[in-house]
């Protein structure tokens, strides 16, 4: 009986052991149809991310592909991965792991174009480190964008209709002329300050406003349109691309156009404004003479009613007299 029980566990034994190596080889096969392209893929490329890796990245709701793709680049491209490594040594921030990879990608970066910044960076020997480029990212900047602004630099139109709405600058020389300018600014990314840096609205804006001092400190408009560059030889000594993401590289006038003569039209305005002044005091004048004569014409009129009223006066006079006995008849 004993010999009995002892089969039957054996035999339960033998089961429950075939069905966990049935369930790992099932998981295992799973696994391998899921996965395994994409780890043949990068097995072959030098990627250095294990099957078992590509496994944790899905319970961690991380792309695995975006991750594999950007690893192989990273090793095509001969940037410094885990295998450039040497023994005992830590990581830093210009090596790209797979850790540095996911953890980019967990906090809402793009890794896809981390790994293109710093490959043109490279082709461009522009120094960009990984960590560097992450918080660009991370910033909201274009990483692509600026790396490739920092080696072919870019034209901003000032003002840029697009932003203001205006085509030029008005600015007025000492004359009194106004002068429409449109300039075009050559900037460069500076990627040391692309973090916390100024946007492009700030270059603008700074440009604009030293443009239209320059204009106005100038004796004749007649001499910027003779030599446009000394507006620009003055901009540029003003250091307009501080605390901004960007370098100036040069800004050039593209257009002048004269504009009014505000001077003469500020003359005009002004000799008009004293004719009014002139006209009103005279009106005054008119006004103050008519009311003078009407309290003169007043006063006549007064001084006649007096003397009418004293000559009035005069018969009943004489009649009191001859009442009272004051006056006599002559020939009485």
């Amino acid at each position: 009986m004993n010999f009995l029980y002892l089969i039957a566990d054996t035999a339960i034994g033998q089961i429950a052991g075939l069905g966990i190596v049935v369930i790992l080889m099932l998981g295992l096969l799973i696994v391998t149809l899921k996965y395994g392209a994409l780890w043949w893929e990068g097995y072959n490329c030098g990627a250095q991310i294990g099957l078992i890796e590509l496994v944790i990245m899905g319970l961690r709701q991380v792309n695995q592909k975006a991750i594999m793709k950007a690893k192989i680049k990273a090793v095509q491209a001969q940037l410094k991965t885990e295998r450039d490594l040497p023994k005992g040594a830590s990581f830093d921030g210009t090596f790209v792991t797979t850790n540095s990879l996911e953890a980019h990608y967990l906090a809402g970066g793009n890794v896809g174009n981390i790994i293109e910044a710093l490959v043109a960076s490279k082709n461009a020997g522009i120094a960009l480190e990984f960590d560097q480029a992450a918080a660009i990212d991370l910033a909201g900047r274009d990483v692509v964008e600026a790396v490739r602004t920092s080696v072919d630099p870019k034209v901003i139109s000032c003002p840029d209709p697009q932003r203001s709405g205006k085509e030029s600058l008005s600015a007025v020389a000492k004359d009194g002329v106004e002068l429409k300018v449109h300039a075009q600014v050559t900037v460069r990314t500076n990627l040391e300050q692309l973090i916390g840096g100024a946007t492009e609205e700030t270059i603008i804006a700074r440009v604009g406003e030293s443009i239209i001092s320059a204009i106005g400190s100038a004796t004749l408009h007649s001499d910027v349109l003779q030599n446009p560059g000394m507006i620009t030889k003055a901009v540029l000594e003003r250091g307009l691309d501080s605390q901004t993401a960007f370098e100036i590289v040069s800004i050039d006038i593209a257009g002048a156009v004269v504009g009014e003569n505000i001077g003469s039209r500020l003359q005009v305005d002004q000799a008009e404004a004293d004719t009014r002044v002139a006209r009103a005091k005279a009106e005054q004048r008119r006004a103050e003479a008519i009311a003078v004569e009407q309290e003169q014409k007043a006063e006549v009129i007064g001084k006649q009613a007096s003397l009418i009223q004293a000559e009035a006066e005069v018969p009943k006079a004489m009649a009191e007299a001859f009442r009272t006995g004051n006056i006599e008849i002559q020939g009485k």
